[in-house]
C-alpha cells in the first residue's frame, strides 16, 4: 500500500489547526453573542458584534480555500493567519468590557499553540501582539453592562460564571489542538527516523553493487580461462567416463557464471537507461518463473493467476524481476529447511494495486514480522540482501513488501500501485 504522508507539524499543520478553531470560534462567539442578548438581555451592540464574527466567517472559507491550494505554507501567511484572528477577537472584546471581559484570556490560546508549531521568532511576534491588544483593551473599551434581571445573584455573578466558562472553554480547545500538534509531531519524527533507516540501507545496497561490479570485472577473466581449458581437459580425459562427466558439469557451472555477469551487466545498463519492459501479467510471471526454475531445477513451484490479471499490461522496471526472483529463492530455501520443495506464487489485482504473493513451507517469521536488516539473515549461509533489495524496489515503486506467516509457513507479499507500472 501506498504510505500516507506525515502530517508534518509546521506552518501547514498550524494554518489546518486554526481553521478547526476558527470554526468552533465562530459557532461558539454566534450562541454567546446571542445568549446574552436575548435570554440574559444585556444591552450589548448586537449588531457590531454580528458584523465582526460575519467577517471572521468570511475569512474562514477564504482559509478553507487557501488550505486546498498546491502553494507552500509559509510561517508569515500562517502569521497572518493569527493576526486577523486576535484581531477579530480583541474587536469583540472591545464591545464586550474590554480586558474585563474573562474571555480575555482566549488570547493565550494563539501564543500556545505557535509556541507548538513555528519559530520562535513567530512566537515573540504574537506574544508582542497579544500584549498590545490586552494593553489597548484596557484602555479602551466599551463596558460591559449589568443583567436585566437579578437571577444570577442569588448563585453565581456574571463575571465568576464567565470565567469559568472560559477555563472549560480554554482547557478543551488547548488539550485538543496541541494533542493534535504533539501528535503530528510525532509522526514527522517517526517518517524522519523510516527516511534516515532507507537512507542509510540504501547507502548499504550502492556499496553492494559497487564491490559487485568490481567482482564482476575481476572474474570475467579466470571465467574466460577455464572456458578455454576445460574443452581442452575433456579431449584429454575423454577415455576416463566419470572424470569427463565431472568436467562437463564444471564446464556448464562456469558457462552459467559467465551468463550471469552479463546479465548482471545488461541489468545495470536497463536501470541507467530507466527503459521498462512492456509485458503482461502472464508473461512477467511465466518469465520469472521459467528463469527461477532454471536457477532452482528441484522446486515445486505452483501459479495462481487469474485471466483477468493475467491480460493487464504493465511496464515493469528492471529490478522488479530481481526483487521477485529473491523472494522466490528465499522461499524456495525455507521450505527445503523442512524438507519441502513447495513454492506458491499467487499474482492478483485488488482494485488498483497488483500483488505478488510467495509463499513457503518453511518455519515462518518470528512473531516480531519484522524483515532482516541489510547484511542480516536467518538462513544459515545467507547474505542478508535479498529481502533488502525487495524491499528498496517495492519502495522505490512506491508500493510496500508485507512479511506473514500462513497455517503452512511464510507469505511475502509484494505490493504495487497500478498507477506506477500499469502500461497506459
Amino acid at each position: 500500500m501506498t504510505r500516507r504522508p506525515a502530517q508534518r507539524i509546521g506552518p501547514f499543520a498550524l494554518t489546518r489547526t486554526l481553521a478547526w478553531l476558527r470554526i468552533c470560534a465562530i459557532a461558539g462567539q454566534s450562541v454567546a453573542v446571542l445568549f446574552c442578548a436575548w435570554w440574559m438581555q444585556l444591552q450589548i451592540p448586537l449588531l457590531p458584534l454580528l458584523v465582526g464574527i460575519g467577517l471572521l466567517g468570511v475569512f474562514a472559507v477564504f482559509a478553507a480555500w487557501r488550505l486546498s491550494q498546491p502553494w507552500p505554507m509559509r510561517e508569515r501567511e500562517t502569521l497572518v493567519h493569527i493576526a486577523v484572528d486576535m484581531l477579530v477577537l480583541g474587536y469583540l472584546l472591545y464591545f464586550t468590557g474590554g480586558a474585563s471581559n474573562p474571555f480575555i484570556t482566549l488570547l493565550l490560546v494563539p501564543i500556545a499553540l505557535t509556541a507548538a508549531a513555528l519559530s520562535a521568532r513567530a512566537l515573540l511576534a504574537v506574544s508582542a501582539l497579544a500584549a498590545v491588544a490586552y494593553a489597548i483593551l484596557l484602555t479602551w473599551h466599551v463596558p460591559l453592562p449589568v443583567p436585566m434581571h437579578d437571577d444570577f445573584q442569588n448563585n453565581l455573578t456574571l463575571n465568576v460564571a464567565g470565567t469559568g466558562v472560559n477555563l472549560l472553554i480554554s482547557a478543551l480547545l488547548l488539550g485538543f489542538f496541541i494533542n493534535r500538534l504533539s501528535h503530528a509531531l510525532r509522526l514527522q519524527q517517526h517518517e524522519v527516523q523510516r527516511v534516515r533507516e532507507r537512507a542509510l540501507r540504501d547507502e548499504g545496497i550502492l556499496a553492494i553493487a559497487t564491490q559487485a561490479a568490481g567482482a564482476a570485472h575481476e572474474l570475467n577473466t579466470p571465467l574466460s580461462t577455464m572456458r578455454t581449458l576445460l574443452p581442452e581437459l575433456r579431449r584429454d580425459y575423454a577415455a576416463d567416463g566419470l572424470l569427463s562427466e565431472d568436467l562437463l558439469l564444471l564446464e556448464d557451472q562456469v558457462n552459467r557464471c559467465r551468463t550471469i555477469l552479463r546479465e548482471m551487466v545488461a541489468f545495470g545498463k536497463a536501470q541507467l537507461s530507466q527503459e521498462s519492459e512492456r509485458l503482461t501479467v502472464a508473461q512477467f510471471t511465466h518469465g520469472c518463473l521459467e528463469r527461477f526454475q532454471l536457477l532452482r531445477p528441484e522446486a515445486d513451484v505452483s501459479l495462481v493467476l487469474d485471466d483477468n490479471t493475467s491480460r493487464t499490461a504493465l511496464r515493469t522496471p528492471p529490478g522488479l524481476r530481481h526483487a521477485l526472483l529473491n523472494l522466490l529463492n528465499n522461499a524456495a530455501d525455507a521450505s527445503a529447511s523442512r524438507g519441502s520443495q513447495m513454492v506458491a506464487l499467487i499474482v492478483v489485482r485488488e482494485g488498483s494495486w497488483l500483488q505478488l504473493c510467495v509463499r513457503d513451507e518453511g518455519p515462518g517469521f518470528a512473531v516480531t514480522g519484522e524483515l532482516a536488516l541489510l547484511g542480516e539473515s536467518q538462513k544459515q549461509g545467507g547474505l542478508g540482501i535479498g529481502l533488502a533489495l525487495a524491499e528498496a524496489t517495492a519502495e522505490r515503486l512506491n508500493g510496500e513488501l508485507i512479511a506473514g506467516n500462513t497455517e503452512h509457513g511464510a507469505e511475502m507479499c509484494l505490493r504495487l500501485p497500478l498507477a506506477v507500472i500499469a502500461d497506459r
